[in-house]
């Protein structure tokens, strides 16, 4: 008995999985190259005032992101942690923002991401902002 269930469990997923990769081997010509970067914003200040609150960032967003990537973007709301100098967790709301680009304009994007992240740290006394690239292909 324990056999055969472990069999129908591996040709069921076998089953669900098959078309997919297929799919993806038919369509993988689908889209173009792009470059998806995506920073990681805290809030906590290094200086002890308060956070950074929702409105402070939505204006930073505004006034430095939105600017340098008219195009578009996404905003995730988080929360986040990582380990202090000191070795303690410091916990904290944290933003993230997707941005999406051409490949091929990679390196011009790549100058304006770091003042984007340059500009955050100065203006909100943080340590870092986090920053993941990944290429990928996308149609819109």
């Amino acid at each position: 008995m324990r056999g055969k269930v472990g069999g129908g469990v591996l040709i069921a997923l076998l089953g669900a999985g098959l078309p997919a990769l297929v799919g993806a081997a038919l369509h993988a010509d689908v889209g173009e190259p792009y470059q998806e970067t995506r920073l990681y914003f805290g809030t906590e200040r290094s200086d002890g005032r308060d956070p950074v609150g929702e409105a402070e960032f939505m204006r930073f967003l505004d006034r430095e992101i939105t600017p340098a990537f008219p195009e578009g973007l996404t905003v995730h709301d988080g929360y986040g942690q990582w380990r202090g100098q000191d070795g303690k967790a410091v916990r904290e709301t944290s933003y993230e923002v997707v941005l999406l680009y051409p490949e091929k304009d990679a390196g011009e994007r790549s100058g304006r991401i770091e003042r984007i992240r340059q500009a955050y740290e100065d203006q909100y006394q943080q340590d870092s902002v986090g920053r993941s690239d990944d290429k990928l292909t996308a149609e819109f």
